[in-house]
């Protein structure tokens, strides 16, 4: 959120000074009594900076830590003025933890149209020559930030006649980062229900691959079953990552391995009822576990145990966990709230790893598949997707393969 908006000039005898902001005091005292968010005396020299450091964007960090002062000093030369040139900034003020990436372009229109507007008509020097209340045909400044900050604050756009002939239309767009790969072996999660947000004009693949997520299928899968290739339906899932629609878990087996994260403090602690969530999600039918039992199926996780052998260690206490919560549910919360993370598993062999050291790299005897995967570089989840094998299949493959004995590792990362 926007805390200030500014506009400044250096004037020939003067030096620099805020001529005009939004809300009042918000830069410099206006009243004498509040102080200002942050000290422009303190920071003018980069407010106001040096040319070098004119025509383009500028952060500044308040001393305190607590703010930051997006600019975009501009240096207008011209004989028109004294000392050859006219230099401005207009400001936004915000909080230092905030995301500055959408004010950047905030910041940038600001500059560029009131340099133009300048170089037209001299919009802010007669506007200073005229006074804070204008002449009636154009907007005053002071009136103008305001109605900038609150706007973009409130609807995060604006759009605002200025004159007869220049109008301020600004929007703050979302910054969203590239989204991570997608392999075939993830499997995608909705965040929020796609009829709410599926569009009739997508393009067809993405409303078949859309069409087939339902939080358990993995992404070659849902390729299949969409009749879409890999790749496009890939691309697609990007796509909704891209738009923070979707999250990509690991593929629930298990044999698969989870173990403890940080986040299960919040869990054991039921911060913001985290556990009346969970049975919620995982019980079966009208049966509700208990949060002490949730507490405890959550905290027995380990590495290198697989969710099998945690089913069946409970088992052997008395609980028939099956018959009370649906695992993949389970775990799938866990993960998703930071409670647990996958615990991959690996395989390795010696003989391998020493032939690519080699540079002698060549397919074993019989040309075994199983054999580029024992690097060390490629999890089981891979390993089953792209051979659709099951983890007791794979292992079984592996012992076949003509190695030493003892000569291939599983480890767990």
């Amino acid at each position: 959120m926007i805390q200030g908006i500014f506009y400044a000039r250096f004037f020939p005898q003067e030096g620099p000074k805020v001529v005009a902001q939004a809300p009042p005091g918000c830069i410099t005292s206006s009243d004498g009594q509040r102080p200002p968010l942050v000290d422009f005396d303190v920071l003018q020299e980069y407010i106001i900076p040096r040319k070098a450091f004119c025509n383009r964007y500028v952060t500044i960090n308040s001393p305190d830590g607590k703010y930051t002062i997006l600019g975009f000093p501009v240096v207008i030369p011209h004989t028109k003025y004294m000392r050859n040139e006219f230099i401005f900034n207009f400001g936004l003020l915000v909080e230092a933890e905030c995301d500055q990436t959408p004010y950047e372009r905030v910041v940038r229109c600001l500059a560029e149209t009131f340099a133009e507007m300048e170089k037209q008509n001299e919009y802010l020097s007669l506007s200073e020559a005229k006074g804070p209340e204008g002449d009636g045909t154009r907007r005053p400044i002071g009136s103008l930030l305001e109605i900038v900050k609150e706007d973009l604050n409130n609807y995060g756009e604006c759009m605002i006649p200025v004159d007869e002939a220049n109008t301020i239309n600004m929007k703050l767009f979302p910054y969203h980062i590239n989204p991570p790969a997608v392999k075939g072996w993830h499997v995608p999660v909705a965040k929020t229900k796609f009829n709410d947000i599926i569009d009739p004009t997508w393009d067809i693949t993405l409303q078949k691959v859309v069409a087939k997520i339902d939080g358990v299928s993995d992404v070659r899968r849902i390729a299949h079953e969409a009749s879409v290739s890999l790749d496009l339906a890939k691309i697609a899932i990007r796509h909704l990552l891209y738009y923070d629609t979707i999250l990509l878990l690991d593929i629930f087996f298990f044999s698969s391995c989870y173990a403890p994260r940080p986040g299960i403090h919040d869990f054991i602690r039921n911060v913001d009822g985290m556990v009346d969530e969970c049975a919620s999600y995982v019980s079966h039918g009208r049966a509700r576990v208990s949060n002490y039992l949730l507490i405890r199926f959550m905290a027995a996780f380990s590495p290198g145990k697989s969710v099998k052998e945690w089913i069946h260690i409970h088992r052997e206490m008395g609980f028939e966990i099956m018959s009370y919560i649906d695992i993949r549910r389970f775990v799938q919360f866990g993960v998703i709230k930071g409670c647990l993370y996958r615990v991959h598993k690996y395989v390795v062999s010696k003989q391998y790893l020493a032939s690519l050291a080699s540079g002698q790299s060549r397919p074993l005897a019989g040309g075994d598949p199983l054999q580029k995967y024992t690097d060390g570089c490629h999890n089981m989840d891979q390993i089953m997707t792209e051979q659709n094998l099951t983890n007791d299949q794979v292992m079984e493959r592996l012992k076949t393969l003509p190695v030493p004995r003892g000569d291939i590792t599983v480890f767990y990362k």
